[in-house]
């Protein structure tokens, strides 16, 4: 403890004056953690970034200040109201700083808002923003709402500009998307050309197959039709062999029947040539693992880039014509 000195003035005899006593040390809070002996220090600053999340508008366009979780200091980000989405909005949160690993916007209802959302119909009310489980209320200061003149205005500038960007850029963007179709069609060929020489073998075989059972048919009805002759004009006569012919077009007329039951395809000699050739077809491409699926699946991705290589073509030339009529106006 400190205490009071009575000693004399230098140079001077007269009476003691006390000794100045010197100001109280600072005590900094400190924190025990487990061991007396071994224990850490925390010391607390007065000085506190706000954590709070402010909206302001600075030469029209919004401004979000917010506290960054890693680095615990205050960032700005200029907000684009017509062309950020709340998606390109977080993005940008998360690219700042990557101690971030969720973000997510909610109402102040508690409803979720998508991240298809323009940022100019976010900041239209009160919304919470959600960094790593923290919730952050943010308070977003009214607007003024325009005229309808000014809307107007307004409205006829975004069509004005939609139109030249449109003009200005349709005709790049064709181009490219032409090149890009052409360059997935070239690969959706690269792919099938293996397996269209596999295809081809598959379907010439099973084409033989069928071919032959049609031709084994015809001689099985031809063999039955000599038979029936014979019978009738040289072994017995036609009185014994009517009812034997009734009887063999009754049943001819039960297997027809029983394989539109089957089939659900009205008996025909092309849908029964079809069906026996999928038939073969299938079970050949089991025996030589031939992806049907993957095959048809590419055969459909090719038929639909070529038509819309063929509408983009259509469109280009199209716009050749106009520039070529208003060269010559």
């Amino acid at each position: 403890p400190w205490r009071a000195r009575l000693l004399p003035t230098p140079g001077i005899w007269g009476p003691a004056r006390p000794w100045p006593l010197p100001p109280p040390p600072q005590v900094l809070y400190v924190k025990l953690c487990g061991n007396v002996k071994y224990y850490q220090s925390h010391h607390y600053s007065t000085v506190v970034p706000p954590d709070e999340i402010t909206v302001n508008y600075r030469h029209g366009l919004p401004l979000v200040t917010l506290t960054l979780p890693s680095r615990k200091e205050r960032c700005q980000f200029v907000v684009k109201p017509m062309l950020s989405t709340v998606g390109s909005f977080l993005q940008d949160l998360q690219n700042e700083d990557k101690g971030i690993k969720t973000a997510a916007i909610f109402t102040a209802d508690g409803n979720k808002i998508s991240a298809s959302t323009l940022m100019d119909i976010l900041l239209m009310n009160d919304f919470k923003l959600v960094i790593n489980k923290i919730a952050y209320d943010v308070q977003c200061p009214k607007r003024e709402k325009p005229s309808n003149e000014h809307t107007a205005e307004m409205e006829h500038m975004k069509s004005l500009a939609h139109r030249l960007f449109t003009i200005l850029h349709l005709e790049e963007s064709q181009k490219k998307r032409e090149h890009h179709l052409l360059e997935k069609i070239d690969h959706l060929k690269e792919q099938l050309q293996p397996l269209e020489e596999v295809k081809a073998g598959i379907a010439a075989h099973s084409e033989a197959k069928t071919s032959g059972l049609l031709w084994a048919g015809l001689a099985l009805l031809s063999i039955q039709g000599g038979a029936l002759a014979w019978l009738t004009w040289w072994v017995y006569s036609w009185d014994i062999m009517e009812p034997v012919t009734y009887f063999i077009t009754f049943a001819n007329s039960m297997v027809f029947f029983a394989y539109f039951l089957v089939t659900r395809q009205d008996y025909t000699y092309s849908a029964v040539k079809s069906r026996q050739f999928l038939q073969f077809f299938h079970k050949k491409s089991k025996q030589q693992h031939f992806d049907v699926e993957q095959y048809n699946k590419l055969k459909e991705d090719l038929a639909k880039a070529k038509e819309s290589l063929k509408q983009v073509r259509h469109s280009l030339y199209l716009q050749m014509q106009v520039e070529e009529l208003n060269e010559k106006n």
